[in-house]
Order: structure tokens, then sequence, then C-alpha cells
């Protein structure tokens, strides 16, 4: 059996059984490396003073460990970049500006009609789900400082929460799907432009909106759908208490003025630099000198930045290694060669192919920066072997990585709006989040995405 689809095959079969992701990819790599034929020659080369002139098991495992640390290396830049923006992230929950946009709407909700005061909670959490991912680069933190004060408000419009939940998950995903700015830019530019760049495509000048553009259509339909038809009825919740819901920070103007002037400076720093972790570690810098933070805060600040942040800084980190055993492994000719043989000439079966591959393994992992790395190594070669343009090769591969993330049980862009709407007890994970994102977003983005393979 090819190494590679046995090592993927396993990894998501462990995933989906709720071994940890990393323990899954770790596993996975090294009984895909194992079974492959990797050449003695090859093996020897890296240890000249081994003293033998046929490799042993030991020496093949000692090999693939070897290979697995120099791929976690390559992830490190991107993973630290996750941890400061996770300590930028709680440093702007402790300013207070995610409490004010909480009380603005709130203070709405007091004197607003039924209809207006509906919208203005969608467009709402759709603007902070978006601003999350580049603008002010937060992730999910916003989601337990905002939420759970607005339940009693939704309660009261018989808002379904499934279709906020959907609004949230929209602007988490297709976000930096599209946008190269804050999360954006670790998808798009890092992980996806890197990848394909590292294994063989030339796509320098590829325009990353005109790839991407159609695949981020897909996900707007998915979001109108769930909108204007899927949940515009009215749906009954009960005014319960709210448990677990983030701690409340005073708002005071001038730590509101210090957080937009840190967020502003983080933004641009981000966008001339091009480094995230020069961005967040500018942004933090600056709430500890106008004393947002106290000296005495910074340790306990950082650090719960870092923790939120770390799960998807390991998965990525393992990823990395997991990728470069595959790509050593010797499995990804084959498995091109065999693959252009089964689908023949048909470019469209080959496209639908990786698009429900790449949707699976991100299913199971439930990171969609997670999964690039992995299928980067197999698809770049099979996209170039089908006579795909770099343009289609990244809407493609960028496709396949996104797909599933909308949907994924163990995904953050899942998870957060449970973490909120369910603080009263009246939101199931599976039911009112994972299945609802699963049908609106991944069905629509994975024929948006096949169409862009056909038509770029």
């Amino acid at each position: 059996m090819n190494p590679v689809v046995l090592a993927v095959s396993l990894m998501l079969i462990l995933s989906l059984a709720r071994v940890h992701v990393v323990f899954s990819l770790i596993i996975s790599a090294f009984i895909g490396g194992m079974v492959a034929d990797i050449p003695a020659d090859t093996i020897l080369a890296a240890f000249p003073d081994a003293g033998v002139t046929a490799p042993d098991s030991l020496l093949k495992l000692k090999y693939l460990v070897k290979i697995f640390e120099e791929g976690i290396a390559a992830g490190t830049t991107t993973a630290l970049s996750y941890a400061v923006l996770g300590a930028f992230a709680v440093a702007i929950s402790y300013s207070g500006l995610s409490q004010a946009m909480a009380n603005l709407i709130i203070g709405r909700a007091r004197h607003g009609k039924g209809a207006s005061l509906k919208w203005l909670l969608i467009i709402a959490l759709l603007a902070m789900s978006i601003m999350s991912q580049n603008l002010v680069p937060i992730h999910i933190a916003f989601i337990p400082l905002v939420v759970p004060p607005l339940l009693l408000v939704m309660n009261r419009l018989n808002l379904d929460r499934r279709l906020l939940a959907c609004v949230i998950t929209f602007g988490l995903v297709c976000t930096y799907m599209f946008i190269p700015y804050g999360f954006g830019d670790i998808f798009l530019n890092k992980i996806l432009l890197g990848n394909i760049n590292k294994f063989g495509m030339d796509v320098s000048g590829v325009n990353i909106y005109q790839a991407m553009a159609i695949p981020a259509l897909g996900m707007v339909a998915g979001l109108a759908i769930a909108i204007f038809y899927s949940y515009r009825q009215p749906r009954h919740y009960e005014d319960r208490p709210v448990e677990g819901a983030a701690e409340q920070v005073p708002v005071k103007p001038l730590n509101i003025i210090i957080a937009l002037i840190a967020v502003t400076a983080a933004f641009l720093a981000q966008k001339y630099t091009g480094s995230l972790i020069l961005a967040g570690l500018i942004g933090f810098a600056i709430f500890m000198v106008a004393r947002v933070i106290r000296w005495h805060q910074a340790d306990t600040v950082f650090n719960s930045g870092i923790r939120m942040m770390s799960m998807i800084a390991f998965i990525m980190i393992a990823a990395n290694g997991f990728a470069a055993v595959m790509n050593a492994s010797g499995g990804i000719e084959p498995l091109v060669a065999d693959s252009v043989a089964f689908f023949g000439n048909s470019r469209a079966l080959v496209a639908l192919a990786m698009l429900v591959v790449g949707l699976l393994v991100t299913m199971g992992i439930g990171s969609s920066f997670s999964t690039l790395p992995i299928i980067a190594a197999i698809y770049v070669p099979l996209c170039a072997q089908m006579g795909f343009s770099p343009l289609a090769t990244v809407a493609i591969i960028g496709t396949a990585g996104a797909l599933g993330d909308a949907g994924s049980p163990a995904s953050d862009s899942t998870l957060g709006p449970t973490m909120g709407f369910n603080a009263d007890g009246q939101h199931n994970h599976i039911k009112d989040t994972v299945i609802p994102t699963f049908l609106h977003y991944n069905v629509p983005l994975l024929i948006a995405g096949w169409i862009a393979a056909l038509v770029l």
C-alpha cells in the first residue's frame, strides 16, 4: 500500500476515534515512513558514521526521526506567531474593548425594535468575527466576552442561535481564506503559497484575491441561505442563568483609545514588515507602556494567550513534521502517477477528488492551517501533472485546506460559537453548530472550489 495513503488514512481514523490530533499525526507519520521503501543510500547518507552497508529498522527509524524534527523546525515560526497573537488577544480583552462592543449592543437592545435589533446583532457579530481574523486578530477570544451577555437579548427576539453560529463561523473561516492579513497572512501567504512554492510550483505572480474569490463567494452563498432561508423562523429559548460567562472588564475610555492605537499599530506593523510576531509584540508592548497591562500582570496575560493558542500551534508543528516524513517516504510520486492513471485525463474528476480528500482530512484534524502542509506535498505535483495553472492550483489547495474547518467537531470555528451560545445550556455542539455549518459552508465551498479549479 502506498505509504502516503496509509499514513493519511491512519491519521484520519485515529483523529475520528478521538485520539489527540498531535499523537495521530506523529503515529501516522512514523508508521507510514516505516512501511515506505526509502532507498538505502538515502538513509546511509544521513548517517555517514553508522558503519553499516545496509540500514536496519532501527537506523531507518532514526532517519525518520531526523526528518520529522527537521519538518518541525520549519513550522516553529508560524507556531510562535500564534502564541504571540494569543497574548495580544488577551491583552485586548483586558483593555475592555470587547466588553465595550457588547455594552453598546445591549444598550441599543433596550430601546430598539425587534426587526432592526435582529439585524444589528447579525451585522455586529459578523463584523466582530471578521475583524477577529485580521484587523483585531484575537481569533475566537471575543466570543466568551461578547456573546453570553447578549443571550437574554437573543431570547427576547426568538433569534435562532444556529443562524448566529453560521454567521460567526463564516467570519472566522471565510476571512482568513480570502483576506491576506492577520491570520489570513499565515494561511494564505506563509502556509498556502509557501508550501506550493516549497513543493516545486512558482506562484510568485498569483493574485490571491483572484484565486480565492470563487471559493469565498461559495461561502457567501451559504451564509445567505442560512440567514434568509434555513433559520429565518423564530426559535424559542428559555431565560436561564448564564454559566461560565467571561469576567466583566471595566470599560474606561482611555483604555479603549489605547486599545485602538495598539490594534492600529499592530495592523500596520504586520502590513509593512510581514511579521505577525513583531506585530503582536508591538501591540502588547503598547498595552504595557500605557499601563493597561500592569508589569506584574504581564506574565499572567502572556501565558493565558499562549495557552489559548497552544493547541493550534502544536498541531501545526506536528503537521509540518508529518509532511516532511511523507515527502521523504518516496510515496508521493507513485501516488501522483497512480492517481493520474486512475482518473485518466479528467481534470474535473481529479479536482473533485482532491477537494473531497481535503474535506475528510480537515474534518479529522479540525484545523485547515494544519491540513495544508499535509495535502500540499501530494497536490502540487498532481496539479502540475494534470496541467492545472498556478492560479487554479492555489484555488484547489486553498479550498481543499479550508474545507471541513466549518463543520468539524474539533475545529475552533465550531467550538468557539458553541462556547458562547451554550453558556446557558441551550445550544448543542453537534446539532446546533457542527451540522448547520457543515451543510451551509462545506457543500457550497466544495462546488465553488470545483468550479474555480476548472475555470482559472
